[in-house]
C-alpha cells in the first residue's frame, strides 16, 4: 500500500471515531444535567445506535455495496449526519431529540462498516496493514475526549457541535479518498444474506449457541457502562471527566499488544470469561469508588475497558471466525453484531435506564442517584452470565490453534 494511500486511510479512521467519541461519551451528562432528562430516556437516546446497528446492515448489503463507490456514500452519509447532528443540539424536549437523534445514528452506523471494507479494498495485506491504520480510530476517540473534558464541555450541546462539524470535515475529505467501486453489481441479496441468517444452522453446535446466549446477554449489563458511566463521575464531583475516560482507550491499545501472549497460555474459552469477570470487577469498582480516598477504584474500574472489550469481543469475533465454514463467516460476523450490538445493547440501553430511574430522587431541580445500588445490577448480571458461561461453553480449539488466530481490531 503506497504511503498517500496509507495516510489518507489513517485520517480517515481518525476523523470516524473522533466525531463518535466526541458527542457520546458526554451526552448523557448534558441529557441529565442540563436537559434533566429521567434515566429511561437518557437510556433510549443511547439505544438509537443499537437500532441503527440493527437496520444499518440492509443498507450496507441490499444498497452501499451494489449501486454506489464507497468513497462517494461515506461521503453522503457523513455530510447529511453531521446537519442533522447540528440540529439534534438544538433540540430540548425527549421526542424530537430522539427521533432526530436516530435519524444521525442512521447516518452514521453504516459508516462503520464502510469504512473497514474501504480499507480493507486498498490493502496488500489487511491482516498486517488493518491494525496500524485502525489504531488511529482509538486515538481520534481519546483526542475528541481529552478535548472536551479539558474544555469543561461535558454538560453542553458543544461536544454534539464539535463532533457536527467534525463530520462534516470527514464528509469533504470522503471524498479525496481511493475510488472503490460497488463489488457485488449483479448480484442479488436476499434477507438471508444481510441479516446473516445463514449462519443459524451453526447454531446446531451447543457451544456455539452458548457463546451467541452469552455474547447477547452480557450486552445488556455492559451498556450500563456507555450510557451512564460520564453522568456518575460528573455527579461525584470528578474533574475531567470524560478525559480520564480516554484512559479506557489507552487501556484497549495495551491489552490489544499483549493479547497473543494470552492467547498462548489461555486459550478462547478462558479469555472469554476474563473479559466476562472484568465487566462485573468494573461495576464492582464502580459500586465502591468515590472522589476521595477511593478514587483510585473509578481509576481502576476505567482502565479495565481493555480487558473488557479485548478479551471479549475481539476473542468472541476470532471465535467466530475460526468456528465457521469459509462460505460462512461474514454472515456469522454479521449474526453475532445483530445479536449483540444490536439487540442487546437497545435491550441494555433501555434496562440501564430503568435501573438509574428506581435508584434516583429529586431535591428541586436537582437529581441524585444512588450509584452503589445501581452498578451493583449489572455487576451481578454479568457475574451471572459468567457462571453461565463457565458451566456450559465448551470450546473444541486448543490453546495452540486460538493462539495462530489473527487479531483484527475493531474498536469504541
Amino acid at each position: 500500500m503506497q504511503f498517500n494511500t496509507r495516510l489518507k486511510l489513517s485520517v480517515m479512521m481518525f476523523l470516524q471515531y473522533f466525531v463518535w467519541g466526541a458527542w457520546s461519551v458526554t451526552m448523557g451528562t448534558w441529557l441529565a444535567q442540563t436537559l434533566h432528562f429521567s434515566g429511561e430516556q437518557i437510556g433510549l437516546a443511547y439505544g438509537t445506535t443499537a437500532l441503527a446497528a440493527m437496520i444499518s446492515p440492509f443498507f450496507v448489503g441490499m444498497v452501499a455495496d451494489r449501486f454506489f463507490a464507497t468513497e462517494r456514500i461515506l461521503a453522503v452519509l457523513h455530510l447529511i449526519g453531521g446537519v442533522v447532528l447540528f440540529y439534534t443540539s438544538t433540540q430540548t424536549s425527549f421526542v424530537p431529540l430522539y427521533v432526530v437523534l436516530l435519524g444521525y445514528t442512521l447516518c452514521y452506523m453504516p459508516t462503520l462498516a464502510l469504512t473497514n471494507s474501504l480499507s480493507f479494498r486498498q490493502m496488500d495485506d489487511p491482516g498486517r496493514e488493518f491494525p496500524r491504520i485502525r489504531v488511529l480510530g482509538t486515538i481520534g476517540w481519546i483526542v475528541a475526549g481529552l478535548f472536551v473534558g479539558t474544555m469543561g464541555l461535558e454538560a453542553t450541546s458543544a461536544p454534539m457541535r464539535l463532533a457536527a462539524a467534525g463530520s462534516i470535515v470527514l464528509g469533504a475529505f470522503c471524498l479525496l479518498l481511493p475510488h472503490t467501486p460497488p463489488q457485488k453489481t449483479g448480484h442479488r441479496a436476499t434477507w438471508r444474506e444481510v441479516l446473516g441468517l445463514d449462519a443459524l444452522k451453526l447454531m446446531r453446535d451447543s457451544s456455539f449457541a452458548i457463546f451467541v446466549l452469552g455474547s447477547f446477554l452480557i450486552c445488556i449489563p455492559l451498556q450500563f457502562y456507555y450510557t451512564f458511566t460520564n453522568p456518575f463521575l460528573n455527579e461525584l464531583g470528578v474533574a475531567n471527566a470524560a478525559g480520564k475516560m480516554t484512559l479506557g482507550q489507552m487501556s484497549e491499545i495495551f491489552f490489544m499488544l499483549v493479547m497473543p501472549w494470552f492467547f498462548r497460555r489461555l486459550g478462547v474459552k478462558y479469555m472469554l470469561l476474563a473479559g466476562m469477570a472484568a465487566w462485573a470487577a468494573r461495576y464492582l469498582l464502580f459500586a465502591g469508588g468515590n472522589n476521595g480516598a477511593l478514587v483510585w477504584m473509578l481509576y481502576a474500574g476505567i482502565l479495565l475497558h481493555g480487558v473488557c472489550y479485548d478479551f471479549f469481543f475481539v476473542t468472541g469475533q476470532i471465535y467466530v471466525d475460526r468456528k465457521a465454514p469459509g462460505d460462512l463467516r461474514a454472515a456469522a460476523q454479521g449474526f453475532i453484531a445483530f445479536a449483540t450490538l444490536g439487540v442487546g445493547m437497545l435491550i441494555g440501553s433501555w434496562f440501564s435506564g430503568k435501573i438509574v430511574d428506581r435508584f434516583a430522587s429529586a431535591s428541586g431541580s436537582e437529581v441524585r442517584h444512588m450509584w452503589q445500588s445501581i452498578w451493583i445490577v449489572p455487576a451481578a448480571g454479568a457475574a451471572a452470565v459468567l457462571v453461565l458461561f463457565a458451566l456450559l461453553f465448551r470450546s473444541a480449539e486448543s490453546r495452540e490453534a486460538a493462539a495462530s488466530a489473527s487479531v483484527e481490531v475493531s474498536s469504541r
